[in-house]
């Protein structure tokens, strides 16, 4: 990169920031992470392609053009706050996502005061939002829960870790995390 273009990419994530409250790939990859999405998930929740929310986690555009994303953006992490604090289990929250993906209109993207966690290590927290990411990277939370149900009858304590981690609420899976640790 020359220094026309990371003059460029600082010049336009200067711009996010004082039109969205921080650069939208600090953002987007909060939402990945509290989400247990992929870029590409991300992108079709919002009504994004691939290339274009590259584009604007990389600095390479500034600006959300379509006012119905800038408020998928803004319901987005409403929801990531309320699967953080417990509220909402992994299984809404994918209901949630659709129902946002449909959704329509427009409004001012606010900035919620979330910050990243600046810690290097890995809390329970995180480490629990990682393997729930990847069971529902996997599988769907209701498919999950069918499997857990088919295997009750033999294997009722992997069962339980599908239902707890695949469909859970976190912070239940955090309590089942710690229950187990030796």
């Amino acid at each position: 990169m020359d220094a026309a273009q990371q003059e460029a990419t600082a010049r336009a994530r200067e711009l996010q920031r004082s039109w969205y409250g921080e650069p939208l790939g600090a953002l987007f990859r909060r939402l990945i992470e509290d989400l247990g999405l992929n870029q590409a998930r991300l992108a079709g929740v919002l009504g994004l392609s691939a290339p274009m929310l590259s584009q604007l986690m990389s600095g390479q555009r500034a600006k959300i053009g379509n006012p119905a994303v800038v408020q998928r953006v803004q319901l987005l992490q409403e929801l990531a706050g309320q699967v953080a604090d417990g509220s909402v289990s992994a299984a809404e929250a994918t209901e949630r996502m659709d129902e946002i993906k449909k959704s329509q209109g427009g409004s001012v993207l606010t900035n919620t005061g979330q910050t990243a966690s600046g810690s290097g290590a890995p809390t329970v927290k995180r480490v629990v939002r990682e393997i729930q990411s990847l069971l529902r990277s996997v599988s769907a939370a209701g498919d999950i829960i069918e499997a857990a149900d088919s295997l009750a009858p033999t294997h009722p304590e992997l069962a339980e870790f599908l239902r707890v981690y695949g469909a859970g609420r976190t912070s239940d899976a955090v309590a089942h995390y710690q229950a187990h640790q030796s």
